[in-house]
């Protein structure tokens, strides 16, 4: 199917403040609450699991790769909110075809995260919550400024997994590792591109040429690793978050043995993944945490 029909822009396709809306984005449904907008949201999807009081009270209509189209059709929402990374083309252009308007977001910088935020604000003609966006940019800016600053010596070096089987990461074309940079790390990843088939990504196989059909079109950004790679990578950290895998303190000594300096100096640390993949509002809790993993007193 031709990209083109599956586009995301910066501004939602309505021509009015939208007042019933269904979110497909659980980042974009504890977005709209925290932006007092959550009032308008007429259903969720099973992972829209924050705020926690206010979403338990909310219909839910399936799983973000698996929504019920034909119950969101029949709830005639004025706007629904999809992501072009967490959602299926096909359900977006459903949802089109039935004349539902459908925005699909895809920000893939911090900066654009927070441009997202303002953008909410203005389509929703909500003004209320400005000063706690503002906050949030200039606490970037703060953030980022203190992390450029200490880094001119060396910045913390990390590796963070978010599959296990087969090991899975992310490199500099995607939100987490953007929130890495900003927070004061360095994705030991950031230019490792994925490479087609599976064998080949693991070193195992040749990979297809840049010209084979078998790759065009393919995402690239997120590389499957393998052990090896990650011990020639020499990470000072390994941050193993909660999702999308949800690596728990038993894998911890998977990483342990590896022989790197995160395993030498006990810095395997597991982290809620919402602060490195959640764009929206979420990001001010990742800028109030991470940095101070990263910080050079702390090492």
């Amino acid at each position: 199917m031709d990209d083109k029909t599956y586009t995301f822009d910066m501004d939602a396709p309505v021509s009015a403040p939208p007042q019933t809306v269904v979110s497909l984005v659980p980042s974009v449904t504890e977005s709209l609450f925290d932006l007092g907008l959550g009032g308008r949201l007429a259903a969720i999807t099973d992972y829209c699991v924050r705020p926690a009081a206010e979403t338990t009270r909310l219909p839910r209509i399936g799983g973000t790769k698996n929504p019920d189209v034909s119950r969101i059709i029949s709830l005639k929402p004025d706007l629904v909110i999809a992501n072009r990374e967490e959602n299926r083309r096909e359900d977006v252009l459903a949802l089109q075809a039935a004349g539902i308007p459908v925005w699909v977001t895809f920000p893939r910088t911090v900066s654009e995260a927070i441009n997202l935020l303002w953008n909410i604000m203005h389509i929703f003609d909500e003004p209320a919550m400005v000063p706690r966006v503002r906050l949030i940019e200039q606490t970037m800016d703060w953030v980022l400024r203190i992390s450029e600053a200490q880094a001119v010596d060396r910045p913390c070096r990390v590796f963070v997994p978010i599959w296990l089987e087969p090991l899975m990461t992310f490199n500099a074309a995607t939100y987490p590792h953007d929130v890495l940079r900003v927070c004061g790390a360095s994705n030991v990843f950031a230019d490792r591109e994925r490479h087609f088939p599976l064998e080949a990504d693991l070193g195992q196989a040749e990979p297809y040429a840049a010209d084979d059909p078998r790759v065009q079109g393919r995402d690239t950004r997120y590389p499957r690793v393998s052990w090896e790679e990650i011990e020639a990578a020499q990470p000072d950290m390994v941050l193993l978050p909660s999702e999308p895998f949800e690596f728990t303190g038993e894998h911890v000594s998977l990483f342990a043995q590896l022989d790197i300096p995160a395993a030498r100096h006990n810095r395997i640390i597991l982290v809620d993944g919402s602060l490195l993949t959640w764009h929206g509002t979420r990001l001010a809790h990742a800028l109030d945490t991470l940095p101070a993993l990263f910080s050079p007193k702390e090492s």
